[in-house]
């Protein structure tokens, strides 16, 4: 009789059955790698222990930064006003170029370095109960570097990290945009800049020509004959030097990042794409799986002046309009490319060989790019720094 009791009272209340658990591993897989951001892993991870077990095996990860911890000590940081003020002024325009160039650079890069390849700290991505914490409000909350986080991960592929912003403090209104790849040293890199940009107020369809207004910045006034010809006033009102600022602070920024993305490729052999961003979409270092392996076993050459990789001699093509209307309605005045190749690589012309560069965008700038490659080009060269 109690059996039958017992066996009724099963059927009218059956156990619960999960259902998740009948889905195979690898499809809860696929759907880790759809998430591919760690904070929400990190989340899953503490769920179950299957979870748990199947975190580490994600191979597309994303890391979205939320903060850049100054290398200035904690305590006195958060007691001083002096020290939030500092942070402020590595997020705002300098005042001039060349101290932009030199001082306005040197806190961002140098806490980007504490960020990446801090110590490790009593928490990483683990059983523990805690979400994934990448804030700071240096009050004894624990940080997490990128390298920290990424730790327990056995099968990344496919990695993104975004920062927060970009390092370069540039003028409101002024466009400054760069793509850089790197194997154990730069490989080329694209560089958009334009003085000002703004917005018609309708959209023209695309002719291919660019007309021409005249500004401080080193543009021409009137009609330009459209060959690409750089004015003179270019070169005497300050235009070339503004230029000049924007390759250099770009290749710094570019190599700075490359340098501190040494300890993540070492520790994770699988992996077949890296890329560096930031929220701004200011700048993106890009490593495919073959020059990630050329950083593993070539030796890299370091900078002596900081710690980033060293710029090697530089073979530098450039290309200007004074004023350029894309279809969009988009106008860059003052627009500027400049594709930059190490000089011992082979030189190549521009055309189904030169992809690189007019590829190297986004819209609506890869158009930017493309029609600014159909003017003349100007030749130069850097030695290595």
């Amino acid at each position: 009789m109690g059996s039958m009791r017992l066996d009724l009272s099963g059927r009218i209340y059956p156990e619960p059955i999960d259902h998740f658990d009948r889905l195979p591993d690898s499809l809860v897989l696929l759907i880790f790698n759809r998430i591919g951001d760690v904070k929400t892993l990190g989340r899953c991870g503490v769920v179950s222990r299957r979870f748990h077990s199947l975190v580490p095996q994600v191979d597309n990860v994303i890391v979205r930064v939320d903060c850049v911890i100054s290398d200035e000590d904690p305590a006195s940081s958060a007691a001083s006003s002096s020290g939030s003020s500092a942070a402020d002024k590595s997020r705002n325009p300098a005042s001039s170029l060349f101290r932009f160039l030199f001082s306005g650079l040197f806190k961002p890069l140098q806490s980007l370095t504490q960020l990446i390849t801090s110590p490790p700290r009593r928490h990483s991505l683990s059983s523990n109960s805690e979400d994934l914490n990448l804030t700071s409000n240096l009050n004894g909350v624990t940080h997490h570097s990128p390298t920290q986080v990424l730790k327990n991960f056995n099968e990344i592929k496919l990695l993104r990290i975004e920062l927060p912003s970009g390092e370069l403090g540039i003028d409101e209104g002024t466009l400054l945009k760069w793509k850089a790849d790197f194997g154990s040293t730069l490989d080329n890199c694209v560089i958009l800049g334009a003085s000002s940009v703004s917005q018609t107020a309708k959209s023209f369809e695309f002719s291919g020509a660019c007309t021409v207004n005249n500004d401080t910045n080193g543009n021409n006034n009137g009609a330009e004959n459209d060959n690409g010809s750089i004015p003179e006033t270019f070169y005497t009102n300050g235009g070339l030097k503004l230029r000049v600022v924007w390759t250099i602070s770009s290749l710094i920024a570019a190599s700075a990042r490359h340098y501190l993305l040494q300890p993540i490729i070492a520790e994770h052999e699988t992996l077949k794409t890296l890329v560096l961003t930031d929220a701004d979409e200011q700048g993106v270092l890009s490593m495919n799986e073959e020059q990630l392996e050329e950083l593993r076993v070539k030796p890299l050459s370091v900078s002596s002046a900081s710690k980033r990789t060293l710029v090697p001699a530089l073979n530098m093509r450039l290309w200007y309009a004074s004023h350029l209307e894309l279809p969009n309605g988009m106008v860059l005045k003052g627009a500027t490319l400049v594709a930059i190749r190490p000089s011992e690589q082979l030189k190549e012309v521009v055309g189904s060989e030169g992809n690189w560069i007019v590829s190297a965008f986004e819209e609506p700038f890869g158009t930017a790019a493309r029609m600014l490659v159909k003017r003349r080009t100007y030749c130069l060269e850097m030695n290595s720094f």
